[in-house]
């Protein structure tokens, strides 16, 4: 059994701490364990439910109608709620299940839910719906500490796995007028934001050289040189001096001033970085979906 502190909780419901206790006491939604010193902490059992809470409330049902529910009611309102909610409520369902699955490592569980969410939205919509927002949410996409590690590279090698398949049964670029070169930095291992910009930009018929991790930018000049992309798309995740990131990032935008630099990664690492011209931020998979139209 993992163990939960409330602020952990609040993380992966977005229930806020201060509203889950005045539940506890109120409605008797939950009862915490308490350590021998008297600390409370939380089971997986628990955590799975204020999930199914989460999705109810999305959908604007009442926690004093949602605590008077028995599990089994609460699996069936779940089961109802894909027929008649309305697609926002439906994602933030999924990305609950999904979280489920993988703090419980229930892969059966996790693979159904992913292949339902693709059945009901298509593959390129689940992933900026619902895939995206996941990995966001527990931490997935651009750290590797937020959630237990264990937990992560549980998820995170389904998603990848779901993502090399995906990206193998697109068809052929037909696009010919942008070319882009995916790369993950020195230092850099956490490849699910780099595999997922890669299905992004295929899916629009754009043509990729993925290079994947771990790739030195001064490696780079002899690949640019034989496949003249017209981007270069690097993430950045793992913190380093600020001061030798600005420097290999305008270093690598002199030697390419034909190319555009896109710049992905953790929002607290690039935030605040001097620009140069030939270079764009990506915020959100919005940000690429929006250069590629």
């Amino acid at each position: 059994m993992n163990a939960y502190q409330i602020s952990d909780l609040e993380r992966l419901t977005g229930i806020k701490a201060h509203t889950i206790r005045i539940w506890e006491r109120r409605y008797g939604l939950i009862e915490p364990h308490r350590t021998a010193t008297n600390i409370r902490y939380y089971d997986d059992e628990q955590v799975k439910k204020l999930l199914k809470v989460s999705t109810l409330l999305n959908q604007g049902e009442k926690i004093s109608r949602i605590s008077e529910l028995s599990e089994r009611e609460l699996n069936n309102r779940i089961v109802d709620l894909e027929k008649v909610a309305p697609d926002d409520v439906i994602c933030a369902g999924f990305i609950n299940d999904l979280t489920a699955s993988m703090l419980t490592f229930h892969e059966t569980a996790f693979e159904k839910t992913f292949a339902s969410a693709v059945v009901r939205f298509g593959m390129h919509e689940a992933m900026l719906k619902v895939f995206y927002p996941f990995l966001q949410k527990t931490g997935l996409m651009w750290s590797s500490n937020e959630a237990l590690p264990v937990q992560e590279h549980f998820a995170s090698a389904i998603i990848r796995r779901k993502l090399i398949v995906a990206i193998d049964g697109l068809p052929a670029p037909s696009r010919k007028s942008k070319t882009f070169l995916l790369f993950l930095p020195t230092g850099e291992w956490h490849e699910t934001g780099l595999l997922f910009s890669d299905y992004i930009i295929r899916s629009r018929g754009y043509k990729t050289v993925y290079l994947g991790q771990n790739v030195p930018v001064y490696n780079l000049q002899e690949v640019i040189s034989n496949t003249n992309p017209t981007h270069l798309l690097a993430l950045y995740v793992v913190r380093q001096d600020r001061d030798k990131l600005e420097a290999e990032i305008h270093d690598m935008a002199i030697r390419n001033k034909k190319c555009h630099i896109l710049l992905g990664g953790s929002s607290m690492l690039l935030q605040n970085l001097k620009m140069a011209k030939n270079m764009t931020l990506l915020s959100s998979p919005a940000d690429l979906v929006n250069l590629l139209k």
